[in-house]
């Protein structure tokens, strides 16, 4: 699925894979957050062959034109502050695809699904 936006100059058409990598990159900057857990058939596929994807753990739903849904499946640090690092998380991700990308974030929700001693 691609979104789209038309302006006096043309078309720009940006792909859903696009606004995973670029969540995965503001993720895994975000401090506390050591990794992504698979939550999708492709990801694990890719950790088997040992590729690592910066867009595992992460989901993208359109809700409307424009605006996408943001799931992060993460691990944390052990001893860091969970609310701290999700909020310090969630503005992070949003701010970076709206910028890099132009697509509006309308939720970015986080699952913790591990925490690892670094």
């Amino acid at each position: 699925m691609t979104m789209e936006s038309k302006n006096e100059l043309g078309k720009i058409s940006v792909a859903e894979d696009l606004v995973s990598v670029v969540a995965g990159y503001a993720a895994v900057e975000s401090y506390g957050i050591v990794g992504m857990c698979a939550k999708r058939t492709g990801d694990t596929l890719a950790e088997l062959l040992g590729r690592d994807s910066l867009k595992k753990g992460i989901r993208v739903t359109t809700v409307e034109e424009n605006k996408v849904d943001i799931d992060l499946y993460v691990i944390l640090q052990y001893g860091v502050s969970l609310p701290t690092v999700a909020s310090n998380c969630k503005s992070n991700v949003k701010y970076r695809v709206e910028d890099l990308t132009g697509v509006g974030v309308n939720n970015v929700n986080i699952h913790v699904e591990g925490i690892r001693v670094v």
